[in-house]
C-alpha cells in the first residue's frame, strides 16, 4: 500500500481578503465615528493602506479590518500590520499578507513532528511548503491535531490529503 500524505502550506485566499477589505471599507464609510475624518482602507499595490486623521482612528480601521478577516476565516497571523505613521496631516498603517513558510519555520515544524509526532511519520521541506508522509492515515490525523494545538507564529493550512 502506498504512503498517505498531506502538505502543510501558508496561503491566503486573495478573494477572501478582498471581500473582507470591501466589507471594512463599506462599514467605515457608514459609521458615524468615521464621518468627515478622511478614513479609508484600500489596496496599494500588494499592500493594504489604511488612512485617517488621527492615530486612534487609523487603529480603529485596522480593528474593523481584522474583525472582517476573522469572520471570513482568515488567520490574523497572515496579516503583518505596521505601526501608525504620520504623513502630513493624516496617519497611515500599511499591512501586508504573509504567504509561504520560510525555511526556518519549515524546519521548526519538521522538528516538532519528529520530536512529538507519532513514529514513522516523515516531514520534508519542499520550497515554501512541507510534505508529511506516513503509512498510517491515523498518524497523519494525529500530526494535524498536534500542529493545530501548537501556537505557531504563522498561519498554516493542510492541503492535498491523500
Amino acid at each position: 500500500m502506498a504512503d498517505s500524505s498531506f502538505d502543510i502550506v501558508s496561503k491566503v485566499e486573495r478573494q477572501e481578503v478582498d471581500n473582507a477589505l470591501n466589507q471594512a471599507s463599506r462599514e467605515i464609510s457608514q459609521r458615524y465615528d468615521f464621518k468627515n475624518v478622511g478614513a479609508s482602507i484600500e489596496w496599494s499595490g500588494e499592500r493594504i493602506e489604511m488612512r485617517a486623521n488621527s492615530e486612534e482612528r487609523v487603529k480603529a480601521i485596522l480593528d474593523v479590518f481584522q474583525s472582517k478577516l476573522v469572520k471570513r476565516g482568515i488567520s490574523l497571523k497572515a496579516l503583518d500590520a505596521g505601526e501608525p505613521q504620520a504623513s502630513g496631516k493624516e496617519y497611515k498603517i500599511f499591512a501586508s499578507l504573509q504567504e509561504g513558510i520560510s525555511q526556518d519555520n519549515a524546519k521548526k515544524v519538521a522538528k516538532i513532528i519528529r520530536d512529538e509526532g507519532p513514529k514513522g511519520v516523515k516531514a520534508q521541506v519542499q520550497g515554501e511548503e512541507l510534505r508529511v508522509t506516513s503509512k498510517n492515515r491515523d498518524d497523519l490525523q494525529a500530526v494535524i491535531a498536534l500542529l493545530k494545538g501548537k501556537d505557531l507564529d504563522f498561519a498554516v493550512q493542510f492541503v492535498n490529503y491523500r
